[in-house]
């Protein structure tokens, strides 16, 4: 699983937090392009960027056509990993700008992002939520909400880059926004599951303001390893697709 012990990052000065509200995505990420050479030549300290953009479809290097929106509207192409998402008011964004310690281990800092999100969401009080194997992010199982059988969703998608040594893009927690952006794509070009907001899971409304204050404590944590990774991993069986109707699942409905 890529799992270290201690700190990833390669200083130990304190992370600087700063919280630029709501910005628009192809200002945000010139902001943080320029953060990263920054960082990478030793002029800034580590620095993690908390956000919001307005409604942007973005696609990652490995997005393919049939990922893309039925309706018609414009799609960025980003320099970060996985494929298509959605990005709006009501999602909490986080782009950590971190010079990683050698040797560079990709998989555990994606591992310690997906634990924040795990520790933030079990805080707001949703505890069933973990990792799929081979999918990045932090999901819900298959099973059965208010009587209604629905697949493994996910809550939070991850999409960085690491460039000399510096990270790039993060993550993004659903926590309030609509879901009708993402009728119109394959999210994250995975068409067998679903998506879903921690407000929709939880049945009361988790705020950005919320979550924010929440998700930054156990990032930090992560990143400087007092957050331990945990092995989370979301039950083969309800990790794909609808889950299966069985006797015990129809009379709960």
């Amino acid at each position: 699983m890529g799992f270290q012990h201690g700190s990833i990052r390669h200083s130990s000065d304190p992370v600087a937090v700063v919280d630029l509200h709501t910005v628009d995505y192809l200002e945000a990420w010139r902001h943080q392009a320029n953060l990263a050479r920054q960082r990478a030549a030793g002029q800034i300290p580590d620095t993690l960027l908390l956000l919001q953009h307005p409604s942007t479809y973005t696609a990652g290097r490995r997005t393919q056509p049939e990922d893309l929106p039925t309706n018609g509207l414009p799609v960025i192409d980003v320099d970060r990993g996985g494929r298509i998402t959605w990005h709006g008011p009501g999602q909490l964004v986080a782009y950590p700008i971190i010079r990683l310690e050698d040797p560079i281990d990709v998989v555990d800092y994606v591992r310690r992002i997906e634990e924040a999100v795990i520790a933030t969401c079990r805080d707001l009080g949703l505890e069933n939520v973990g990792r799929v194997a081979g999918r990045s992010g932090v999901w819900l199982p298959a099973g059965v909400r208010d009587g209604t059988l629905l697949p493994a969703r996910k809550i939070a998608a991850v999409g960085i880059r690491v460039t000399r040594g510096v990270t790039m893009h993060g993550v993004a927690l659903n926590c309030d926004n609509t879901l009708d952006f993402y009728d119109h794509i394959v999210p994250c070009g995975l068409a067998d599951t679903g998506v879903t907001t921690a407000t929709a899971e939880l049945g009361r409304e988790v705020t950005v303001a919320e979550a924010s204050p929440l998700f930054t404590r156990h990032m930090l944590d992560a990143l400087d390893g007092s957050l331990p990774t945990s092995v989370t991993d979301v039950p083969e069986e309800l990790a794909h697709g609808p889950v299966p109707v069985t006797a015990e699942s129809t009379a709960r409905q």
